[in-house]
């Protein structure tokens, strides 16, 4: 059985109900939008949030990608940074729990990332995100041995700002013979960083994944022109559609995959577990038909629930469907 291992930014997802709107105003957040918060911000948040009831989950986009492969039944690991708090030890924990090898580094000096998301009565989402220890994480602190165990990792994407730890990431993978694969993450990110993301497809990325706006960012193409160009660069390519599916590249098969059509109730974490079903079926031998199909169960399913992780029963369901595996 293939082994995948991620690396990203270990955070912690909170999600709280607040009752009044005049707690986005307190703390200066804009409703419906996402803001980058300081220690102290984040601190004060809690402290404010700390009596109201909030649902707590292990976040991060490969944090999510690699739960949805254990979940299928692959055998997975983590890198991340978390700080030596509670917080810290959540998130170990629940890798722990769902069967994820966690290969975490510790810190004293900084708070573990938390993700606040603040929803109003009318279920519009605020963003307060705080990276905390995740964003420290240095190229140093990538030990080879670990990867030595695993056969693919994954990337997310917004590892990009910090250069030399995606390089060293990714030319240690390469060293060592595992597959690399990455999510693009944001559009914004990859018009920022266009020649240092040309250069990972160049060199180092086999497996990458874009939506339609992150591929037509890099390449200037959409559709199926943007995914050719995709190919250029990787031996698997895919471009996710939205409601319009997906459509990918594997290794010279063409392959393409709509969606069940159901009005999403929330695309939070979509592309993170469509990631998950593809890199299991892909790591572990499937057809390419059977592969994006199984990555657009996953994804269905995603955005047929709030939050970024599925329930029990819905990996039941898609465990259920025999004909995939």
């Amino acid at each position: 059985m293939a082994k995948i291992i991620g690396i990203g930014n270990a955070l912690v997802d909170v999600i709280v109900n607040i009752p009044e709107e005049s707690l986005l105003q307190e703390f200066g957040l804009p409703k419906g939008g996402m803001e980058m918060i300081n220690v102290e911000k984040k601190r004060q948040i809690h402290e404010r949030i700390s009596t109201m009831k909030q649902v707590r989950a292990t976040g991060g986009s490969t944090s999510n990608t690699i739960h949805g492969i254990a979940h299928l039944g692959g055998e997975t690991g983590y890198i991340g940074k978390v700080g030596n708090d509670e917080v810290g030890r959540f998130f170990e924990e629940d890798m722990k729990k769902n069967g994820i090898c966690p290969h975490l580094i510790h810190t004293s000096d900084i708070d573990t990332g938390i993700a606040t998301t603040l929803m109003t009565e009318d279920a519009e989402r605020t963003f307060a995100t705080y990276l905390g220890a995740a964003a420290s994480m240095t190229a140093d602190e990538v030990d080879v041995e670990i990867l030595k165990a695993y056969d693919c990792i994954h990337v997310e994407g917004y590892l990009i700002f910090n250069h030399n730890l995606i390089l060293r990431a990714c030319q240690l993978a390469k060293e060592n013979g595992l597959k690399i694969s990455m999510d693009m993450a944001s559009y914004n990110l990859v018009q920022a960083e266009k020649a240092f993301v040309g250069e990972l497809l160049s060199n180092y990325v086999d497996i990458i994944f874009a939506n339609e706006e992150e591929a037509e960012a890099f390449t200037g193409k959409k559709g199926e022109q943007a995914l050719e160009e995709l190919s250029r660069y990787c031996e698997v390519a895919v471009v996710k559609l939205g409601a319009k599916g997906s459509i990918a590249n594997i290794r010279g098969t063409h392959v393409s995959a709509g969606t069940n059509g159901k009005k999403p109730v929330d695309t939070n974490g979509a592309g993170d577990a469509y990631a998950a079903g593809f890199l299991y079926g892909l790591m572990h031998g499937l057809a390419p038909e059977k592969t994006i199909q199984l990555a657009a169960i996953v994804g269905d399913e995603a955005v047929a629930t709030v939050g970024a992780k599925l329930s029990d029963q819905q990996w039941d369901n898609i465990k259920s469907q025999k004909s995939l595996f």
